[in-house]
């Protein structure tokens, strides 16, 4: 087992959020699982984290009920499930100790959101020493206002304002700022692909 797939808050917060109507993949919890089951398949690990924020009443509060696995998803008992409050999965959890002890260094990310967590995780796991592959279309995020946009608006009047970066475009722009530096970017059937290639 030398290798690890970390999936990254797919977890009912989301579609607990108004925002999840413009999410760019609704079902990004059968991607996830498509992923799950090759690396099952393959005996290699799999890791799930969940983002929580304590005492802040959203719907990343655990007192609230979301913050959980989507319930398309099925985690085996002996699957670990960490529990982050920083953006990355490294900082704020035991993943860097757990990988260690089982000798994994080479990680492939899926997850919500693209940009932001998803992201700094990988761009933390590679500066840790990590090979890191992101599962480009086992992520999702959503369209990002521009940071002169005024609070409070609706998502039609967020979607309405041509500063506001489309979900497609955020995906996009991720993939050219990991490629090469931090990340290899592949899909879901590219790595099913590798897989069979490897048997």
């Amino acid at each position: 087992m030398t290798r690890a797939l970390i999936v990254i808050d797919v977890q009912e917060s989301f579609r607990a959020r108004p925002q999840w109507e413009t999410i760019s993949d609704p079902k990004i919890a059968d991607q996830v699982n498509r992923l799950v089951r090759l690396f099952r398949q393959n005996g290699d690990q799999v890791v799930w984290v969940l983002h929580r924020e304590p005492g802040t009443g959203t719907v990343f509060d655990p007192d609230l009920g979301h913050v959980r696995l989507m319930e398309e998803l099925e985690r085996a008992e002996d699957e670990p499930l960490i529990h982050k409050t920083s953006h990355n999965a490294f900082t704020t959890t035991n993943l860097q100790q757990l990988l260690t002890e089982r000798g994994i260094r080479d990680l492939t990310l899926c997850g919500i959101r693209t940009e932001q967590c998803v992201e700094t995780t990988a761009r933390v796991g590679s500066d840790l020493g990590h090979r890191i592959t992101v599962a480009i279309d086992a992520t999702a995020t959503d369209p990002i206002p521009h940071r002169d946009a005024p609070a409070g608006r609706s998502i039609a009047e967020q979607l309405a304002d041509p500063r506001t970066l489309s979900a497609e475009e955020v995906i996009r722009r991720t993939e050219y700022a990991l490629a090469g530096r931090f990340a290899t970017i592949a899909t879901v059937d590219e790595l099913e692909a590798g897989a069979e290639g490897r048997a």
